[in-house]
């Protein structure tokens, strides 16, 4: 029963967070000192915060998801559309 209760503990926790490479996700990264990014921390950047097309979340982020071949979308894109561009 303990797994259970911190599987489910897990999934709240995770679902407070803003999620790498989302809006929430960049500007709190920009506030932060540079010096206390990891590495995947400086790749999510600058693969999602530099450029608003890739913004995850961003309305260019959504459009281009939309028009990208559902049968293409990684299971990543599939929940963070759900999650960023239908609720």
């Amino acid at each position: 029963m303990k797994p259970l209760i911190a599987a489910i503990a897990l999934i709240i926790l995770s679902a407070c967070s803003a999620d790498p490479g989302s809006e929430a996700w960049c500007s709190t990264m920009q506030e932060k000192s540079k010096g206390d990014w990891t590495a995947d921390d400086t790749m999510t950047y600058g693969k999602h915060c530099l450029l608003d097309s890739q913004t995850i979340g961003s309305e260019d982020w959504c459009d281009d998801l939309k028009d990208k071949d559902k049968g293409d979308w990684t299971t990543d894109e599939t929940k963070n559309y759900a999650k960023h561009c239908v609720i």
